[in-house]
């Protein structure tokens, strides 16, 4: 086993989906509590990589026997014997260790809720055996990300108050003007995709009896919901409260509707789910720069301790 075929096999080019938003966590949160760029980005990062490579480990270990009846996913390391099962296993072990060390270096917070993402990630995979609702729980583990990189920096301020604490001047916890929007809106973007991305997969899908939604209502209800849900996750980035610049609002606004121009013309493009994957890929990068581009020239507002 080398490195690349471990990249490969956790899709290293899909951690490009999560990591804009964990680094858009962290930056809310720097600015939510006033506090400075410190060694705990990098604590944040490897954890976003040990819960990604965990993720993807186990939904390779789980799925084996999916992926070898699928055409699409045959080539994959486990369905076709490259990767042994105890390697798939060693290397889960690795990431989850890398998850709880790094969570364990931010603080006692992170690490003790750290149980989360692990059991979204150990569910998801079998969601798909019975319920088309599958893509939104994919949508509530990346909506995760966010999440958890805004905990690891309100924690160091408020410790469990970050969960449980209201804000000093209203009756409202912490979390729900700020992060809370924006998770949400991540994993409605998440869910989106992942709908549109299992239309590759319908007749495999129908004939195993997976429950997708491209497969259980068809290709007309598949591009209707990806535009209400486009919508709605515009929405959600438009009404959290650190976003008070015109940078985050035009940049949300923009991407949405890129993805729903994308989704509505996608019999015009020669390999639409290779379109789909670049701009579903970029809307997360360009929310970061715009984010980060506003916070640059907006005047913090909602520092807290």
């Amino acid at each position: 086993m080398d490195v690349k075929q471990v990249l490969s096999f956790i899709k290293i080019e899909h951690t490009l989906f999560s990591l804009p938003f964990v680094l858009m966590g962290y930056f809310i949160a720097i600015r939510q509590f006033d506090v400075d760029l410190g060694i705990d980005l990098l604590w944040i990062l490897l954890a976003a990589v040990g819960a990604r490579g965990l993720a993807m480990a186990l939904n390779r270990i789980i799925d084996r026997d999916i992926d070898a009846a699928n055409p699409r996913t045959q080539g994959r390391h486990l369905a076709s014997g490259s990767m042994s099962m105890q390697t798939a296993w060693s290397l889960a072990a690795v990431f989850l260790v890398m998850l709880l060390v790094s969570a364990g270096l931010l603080n006692r917070v992170a690490l003790m809720m750290a149980w989360l993402p692990v059991l979204a990630f150990v569910v998801y995979p079998y969601m798909k055996r019975f319920t088309w609702g599958c893509h939104f729980w994919l949508g509530l583990c990346l909506g995760l990300a966010p999440a958890g990189a805004w905990v690891a920096i309100a924690a160091d301020v408020h410790g469990w108050g970050a969960i449980t604490g209201m804000l000093p001047t209203q009756a409202e916890y912490l979390w729900a003007p700020t992060i809370l929007p924006i998770s949400i809106g991540v994993a409605l973007w998440i869910a989106a995709f992942d709908i549109n991305y299992a239309r590759m997969d319908v007749e495999s899908d129908q004939e195993q009896g997976i429950h997708s939604f491209p497969s259980t209502f068809g290709e007309a209800a598949t591009t209707r919901t990806t535009v209400q849900l486009s919508l709605l996750w515009f929405a959600c980035f438009a009404i959290a409260d650190p976003m008070d610049g015109i940078w985050f609002l035009a940049a949300a606004a923009g991407m949405a509707l890129a993805n729903i121009f994308v989704v509505l013309r996608m019999n015009g493009f020669g390999d639409f789910q290779t379109v789909l994957f670049r701009v579903s890929m970029l809307t997360g990068w360009v929310l970061l720069a715009s984010l980060v581009f506003g916070f640059s020239v907006e005047p913090a507002s909602l520092a807290t301790d």
